[in-house]
């Protein structure tokens, strides 16, 4: 039996399927930018993704229209990917015979701004743009197909970094690349903060979350993958100059009005019910993407 992951290609796909090759763990991709069939696969095409399912124990779903602004600029292809095929996904799983279960990757925008920090799970959702309304629906339809009778996770992804094939617009990239160029930094909302996590502490959760459903687990509740700590864009802005030897600049733009102005989540349920915690350190993390990005051919 194998365990099928949407959005293969990914940056939380990628490091997922090294972390469970590394256990011998048999995986199947399915991701629009695969090289070829039978992994390259739109996942909105529902009709055709019950013919996926054989010999599959479980699915993560990590396949989505991922960033805030594209959201924003192209909300129906939104709600397409991360609703519909959802849907469909779902709909999929429960009519398989053996009922793969589903761990579904969700985001801390469904927390939109919150009062209070750190924010733990059971905060209410304010979502503030399509993206995020986009995650609730997905989350609502994995709750009702848990009633219905499939085994079902949520987990909630906090502001993921730490590879150089990740969206280049992505802040984290974004600002490192620019601070090794010697480039402008565009920073929009300097005192805005977030709860950054490392890709590979992020896969080391979702194995843990895998473990628990191969297990037998059946009434997870939704957990987020957060350090509990928050780092301002003017800081991180400045941590990336310092990387490339002080030679970038800033420059500083409004937030964003679509976009939450921070978050830090609350660790505390990841680690009693999964024994995780974040383990790289944020200097670490962005020191291995600088050297990474310095190392990365030339295009």
């Amino acid at each position: 039996m194998s365990i099928l992951v949407t959005g293969s290609e990914g940056l939380v796909g990628t490091a997922l399927r090294r972390t469970l090759a590394a256990r011998h763990i048999e995986v199947r991709g399915l991701d629009l930018r695969a090289d070829a069939a039978p992994e390259r696969f739109d996942i909105c095409d529902t009709a055709r993704f019950a013919s996926r399912l054989d010999g599959v124990e479980g699915i993560v779903h990590l396949a989505a229209v991922s960033r805030v602004v594209d959201g924003e600029q192209r909300p129906e292809r939104c709600n397409a990917v991360n609703v519909e095929a959802t849907r469909g996904l779902l709909a999929a799983a429960l009519a398989a015979p053996q009922r793969p279960w589903v761990i579904y990757a969700s985001s801390r925008e469904v927390y939109g701004q919150q009062d209070h920090m750190p924010v733990a799970e059971d905060a209410p959702f304010r979502p503030m743009n399509t993206y995020a309304r986009s995650k609730v629906a997905a989350e609502l339809l994995c709750r009702d197909a848990r009633a219905a009778g499939l085994r079902t996770a949520i987990v909630r992804f906090s502001s993921v970094y730490g590879n150089v094939a990740d969206h280049a617009t992505r802040v984290v990239p974004a600002f490192v690349a620019a601070g090794l160029r010697g480039a402008t930094l565009r920073v929009e909302g300097t005192a805005c903060s977030f709860d950054l996590t490392h890709v590979d502490d992020v896969a080391d959760g979702l194995l843990r979350l895998i473990e628990q459903l191969r297990a037998g687990e059946d009434d997870l509740p939704p957990i987020h993958f957060a350090s509990g700590a928050g780092i301002s864009l003017g800081d991180l802005a400045s941590r990336a100059i310092a990387l490339g030897g002080g030679r970038g600049r800033v420059m500083v733009a409004p937030a964003r009005t679509f976009d939450i102005h921070s978050f830090i989540g609350d660790p505390a349920r990841a680690e009693r019910l999964l024994g995780w915690r974040t383990t790289t350190s944020l200097d670490d993390g962005l020191a291995r993407l600088a050297a990474d990005f310095a190392a990365a051919p030339a295009s």
